[in-house]
């Protein structure tokens, strides 16, 4: 029989219980995708709350909260959306969601936030039975291996759910397990990420569509890819191109521009993350009135500003500072797609 949550349990922290170290199971199996979505996420410090410790203060600003962007919300609207609409599609494909966008864009982190809260909104209207040995695994998250086959993909598709694969097993093969154990556990939601490393143009890319395509049409789910400038890709392209093109609908995680008619989304991000911090003696307000600069220095992309702003924290609190100032925010070396946007600027 195939086991949905291989070596018996699922991780310590997903059953509520104490007792030895889990292994530390990637997001792209079960067990790991089953302890990031049933583990609280991160809060910040409330009023009132006792002072935390430097480590655990410095553990808390290294993993951080997640910061609602316009993305993620419009992302969760249409998945709830799709989701209803394809429910009792039998005949054809289900309407599907691209994000697409640049490098550190937070593609990837919208993903998860709403593969997350598919996951609990799923289980908290069908609690498994008590003792259930095989529960429901409502989402399923597997990344385009570099170099994707149609066979190592469906692969990654089943050592999510840790169905066994001999070396000796058809492509068809493994296809037929995985769509007999993702429909018996109610798999609903399917992310696909990476989904830019597909090029349809050469022959493996193309019979990789192609077994993404028969996977659409065989499982009763709603899949949501996510690359990087995937519409500048050779994925739109041909025919395969113009069939995923026509069934999915395109969602921009771009960079946040600094003013969009009367709202300034930009520094409001701003405002979100600066009320997480947990810092002593950082003043409210200081950030936001540094828009501009943070707008320059990280071209508007969510993942450069998170890390900026995460690593001047964490400097404030090894330094004793315990404030973030603009000048601690120019000391920080970001990633290089930011220093590239940034440098020429600030060196005339």
């Amino acid at each position: 029989m195939v086991n949905p949550r291989p070596h018996s349990t699922a991780p310590a922290s997903a059953r509520g219980g104490g007792g030895a170290a889990e292994p530390s199971w990637p997001l792209t199996t079960w067990q790991g995708w089953h302890r990031f979505a049933t583990t609280d996420p991160l809060t910040p410090p409330q009023p009132g709350d006792p002072p935390r410790s430097t480590e655990k203060r410095l553990a808390y600003h290294s993993s951080f909260v997640t910061i609602r962007t316009p993305a993620i919300s419009q992302l969760a609207t249409q998945v709830r959306t799709l989701m209803i609409l394809g429910r009792h599609q039998q005949t054809t494909a289900r309407p599907s969601l691209i994000v697409t966008g640049p490098a550190a864009a937070g593609k990837t982190t919208a993903l998860l936030n709403v593969g997350r809260a598919c996951h609990l909104a799923h289980t908290r209207k069908n609690p498994p039975p008590p003792g259930s040995a095989h529960p429901t695994a409502p989402v399923a998250y597997v990344l385009v291996p570099p170099g994707a086959t149609a066979k190592t993909l469906i692969t990654e598709f089943a050592r999510y759910l840790g169905i066994p694969v001999a070396a000796r097993m058809t492509q068809t093969q493994i296809t037929d397990a995985v769509c007999h154990t993702y429909t018996h556990v109610g798999v609903q939601l399917v992310l696909i990420d990476e989904i830019h490393r597909l090029n349809p143009r050469t022959t493996t890319g193309a019979q990789t569509a192609d077994l993404i395509k028969d996977l659409t049409e065989r499982l009763p789910a709603t899949f949501v890819y996510a690359g990087i400038n995937v519409t500048d890709t050779p994925l739109f392209t041909g025919t395969r191109g113009a069939q995923l093109a026509g069934r999915a609908t395109l969602i921009t995680c771009g960079p946040l521009p600094a003013r969009h008619g009367t709202h300034h989304p930009f520094r409001d991000v701003i405002t979100d993350i600066e009320n997480a911090l947990d810092l002593h003696h950082h003043k409210p307000g200081t950030l936001p009135r540094h828009a501009p600069y943070l707008h320059q220095r990280t071209a508007g992309r969510i993942g450069s500003l998170t890390r900026l702003i995460r690593q001047a924290a964490i400097t404030a609190i090894c330094d004793g500072t315990e404030r973030i100032t603009k000048a601690a925010l120019d000391a920080v070396q970001l990633d290089h797609l930011a220093e590239q946007h940034n440098r020429p600027t600030r060196n005339r």
